[in-house]
């Protein structure tokens, strides 16, 4: 028997959290590493520079910052994008003239994903443009492009933002987000679904029954595709957040064509290298909190 709508949002919500706050856990310190070398990209030789320059200059914290609007962002984002993704299946359902409990093909899953994350983007942005200032504020004070000296913790930077550009200023780059997140959540929640069900084909089960590293697997395979497609939009993106610290920003399309004129295509994929180590462990562990714990509410809320 179906649960109650309201008890199977609460429990979508609730998984969507809790796998939000296992990708940050597993990943933080390679997602900093990638947010310095896209806003500053002539500044590291590469992730191991990056790694060991901000370890020697800033300490261990220093690849930790911005880890607490990380955790918001990401618990209000999963949350969101997996209350939604239910939601939106229910729509693909409708528009293709499925009956309620009919299972959705791999490709429909993907279009559900991408559907979501259009409402999960406006979780995601106001809480990833305080991450990604906090992150790249130490090569921001070293270009001069800030004065030195300013305290960095997540309250200054809200205040600051607030002070400058109202609250509107936290959704400087949604365009950006919204840009980067509908083909990647089609790329990641296609990838993930059929690499569950190639598992599930070969060992002779279904998808819930494929155990926990399978699962794991697909989750960081989904991850990787994801970023493999979006990775030069989300170069954009923090480029747009943390440079409006200095000054408001030109959009989407000037700033990447910007880039291409006077960097190059080059920059566009700097920090790619640590965000492809990060993609496995922490989609992995994404994906297993999720289904675990929703898993677990459905047993014993979902009758």
């Amino acid at each position: 028997m179906a649960p109650h709508p309201i008890i199977q949002a609460i429990i979508d919500f609730s998984a969507g959290a809790a796998g939000g706050t296992a990708c940050v856990l597993s990943g933080q310190p390679f997602d900093t590493a990638k947010v310095k070398m896209q806003t500053f990209p002539s500044m590291y030789r590469g992730f191991v520079h990056c790694f060991a320059s901000t370890y020697r200059e800033v300490g261990l914290r220093g690849l930790y910052k911005g880890t607490t609007p990380a955790l918001i962002a990401n618990i209000s984002e999963n949350a969101v994008l997996f209350l939604c993704y239910n939601f939106c299946q229910d729509v693909v359902r409708y528009t293709s003239k499925m009956g309620r409990d009919e299972t959705l093909s791999d490709i429909q899953k993907a279009c559900a994903g991408s559907l979501a994350s259009i409402f999960s983007s406006l979780a995601l942005c106001p809480t990833e443009l305080v991450k990604c200032r906090l992150q790249a504020m130490h090569e921001m004070e070293a270009s001069g492009k800030i004065a030195s000296g300013q305290k960095s913790t997540v309250w200054t930077v809200v205040k600051t933002v607030l002070k400058k550009d109202g609250p509107l200023g936290f959704y400087q780059g949604l365009t950006t987000t919204i840009v980067r997140e509908m083909p990647g959540y089609f790329c990641f929640f296609g990838a993930y679904e059929v690499s569950r069900s190639t598992f599930a084909q070969y060992m002779g089960t279904d998808k819930d029954g494929i155990g926990m590293l399978p699962l794991m697997f697909s989750g960081g395979f989904g991850g990787a595709c994801l970023w493999l497609v979006v990775y030069p939009i989300d170069c954009v993106k923090s480029r747009i957040q943390v440079h409006s610290l200095a000054g408001r920003q030109e959009g989407f399309i000037k700033t990447f064509m910007g880039v291409i004129r006077n960097e190059g295509f080059r920059p566009l994929y700097s920090g790619l290298t640590p965000t492809m180590i990060r993609t496995f462990p922490a989609n992995g562990a994404l994906f297993l909190a999720y289904e675990l714990s929703r898993k677990a509410m459905m047993e014993r809320f979902g009758s």
